[in-house]
């Protein structure tokens, strides 16, 4: 089967329809490069809108990073100030307090440890000191009674 090739008009078999077609064909492509210079020129507008509205946002995000620092740097003031005088009532406050719990907690222990003694039997530091000066006394006593009496002479057994 042998193919057959649609033959071209040529210029002298130009008829009324082919015309037609050609001015629709130059109709289209002058619509066509129309819309294209249409849409260059908006995007030419775009862009120099689009720069202004670029540059318009940069100047507002300046401004609102200057601003922003501002305030913190006015928080990071405060914030200092306060911890400062949270640190100068820390150690003029606690120091004292500190030591006054200690000493509580010194005085419970020793509390405890002396009920623990005496529930065992055990006499108190108190207790041992009060026999301690009692013994002394009786010591002191019984030299001056040794230093009255006359002296006894003892009988020698004979041998």
């Amino acid at each position: 089967m042998a193919t057959t090739r649609p033959q071209k008009p040529t210029q002298g078999d130009a008829s009324p329809s082919s015309k037609a077609d050609a001015k629709h064909t130059a109709a289209s492509k002058d619509i066509w490069l129309a819309g294209l210079g249409a849409m260059a020129q908006a995007q030419a507008q775009a862009r120099a809108q689009g720069s202004k509205a670029f540059e318009a946002l940069v100047a507002e995000g300046l401004a609102f990073q200057k601003k922003s620092q501002t305030v913190a740097q006015e928080k990071i003031q405060e914030a200092t100030a306060h911890f400062n005088q949270l640190t100068q009532n820390l150690g003029a406050g606690l120091v004292q307090p500190v030591g006054a719990k200690v000493d509580r907690l010194e005085h419970l222990f020793e509390d405890r440890v002396a009920r623990a003694l005496k529930s065992l039997g055990l006499p108190t530091a108190q207790e041992v000191a009060e026999l301690q000066d009692r013994v002394a006394a009786l010591e002191a006593a019984l030299a001056k009674a040794k230093a009255k009496s006359p002296a006894r002479k003892r009988a020698t057994p004979a041998k």
